[in-house]
């Protein structure tokens, strides 16, 4: 197995992806450089994580993905409210992140039930 085989990686970096384009033009460099960079760190620590091939450390990697979510989540909320994420596309994000969250502590567990 790759890392580019689980799921959680690759909605992660479609959701990076996304945040990317979406920002591509913005004028806002602190903001665009902080969410954009927030969003790439989730899948980018899976990456990582994956790829130190010892559990204890994947599980480590996978923590701080699940952390970038919830900073990404956070900047995706204060987006909407300074609008520059239409709110219907805000709502998409949180959601993603959240189903994000959700998957990582589900591979963490899983992961942690194979150091016992």
């Amino acid at each position: 197995m790759r890392f580019e085989d689980l799921d959680v990686w690759k909605r992660s970096a479609r959701l990076s992806a996304e945040v990317y384009k979406h920002f591509a033009r913005a004028k806002d460099f602190g903001f665009k450089d902080q969410i954009t960079r927030s969003s790439l760190s989730i899948s980018s620590n899976i990456a990582e994580g994956f790829e130190r091939k010892s559990n204890k450390e994947f599980i480590n990697f996978l923590s701080y993905a699940r952390g970038s979510s919830g900073e990404l989540r956070s900047q995706i909320y204060i987006g909407i409210e300074i609008q520059y994420i239409d709110s219907r596309l805000g709502k998409k994000w949180v959601s993603e992140t959240e189903e994000i969250s959700r998957m990582l502590t589900g591979l963490m567990k899983a992961r942690a039930a194979r150091l016992d």
